[in-house]
């Protein structure tokens, strides 16, 4: 699974569908293809403002676009959301994804992959608070030392 988030989209394929959906902005008929088409090269760049942007438009696809999609618009969004380390968010699109589609083996291997970085992520963050209360302490400590003398 770490394939799929570590995939990055070629500047030029991002530029060529760049350019078809802006080009259809402009004549005021963006087709879902398209939309879908450039927010999966967005959601597969290295640049998060690029990945959130693919991720809104996603999310508009699965509000206003083909209902018969949005099984793969789920998936892009937690492909999304993971990348962007928004990994609540991620793993309630990847969940509602495996309720339409339970046996899906990719879509099983991202959930354990979002478990996994949640889990990693909050020991880092534990690590980092009880790391910052030690620091706090000890210089509570040293103040309430120097003062002594």
């Amino acid at each position: 699974m770490e394939s799929i988030l570590e995939d990055y989209v070629s500047a030029t394929d991002l530029k060529q569908y760049e350019e078809r959906y802006h080009e259809e902005m402009k004549r005021g008929d963006v087709d879902p293809k398209t939309q879908f088409e450039y927010a999966w090269c967005l959601v597969r760049s290295r640049y998060p403002a690029d990945i959130r942007r693919g991720v809104m438009l996603m999310e508009d696809l699965f509000h206003h676009g083909n209902t018969e999609a949005k099984r793969d618009y789920l998936f892009y969004l937690a492909v999304g959301s993971t990348k962007l380390k928004e990994y609540s968010k991620a793993l309630k699109f990847i969940k509602a994804f495996l309720h339409v589609e339970p046996a899906n083996r990719q879509a099983q291997d991202l959930e354990a992959t979002i478990k996994s970085r949640m889990k990693k992520e909050g020991i880092k963050g534990m690590a980092i608070v009880g790391g910052a209360a030690l620091a706090v302490s000890g210089l509570v400590g040293l103040g309430i030392a120097l003062a002594k003398r």
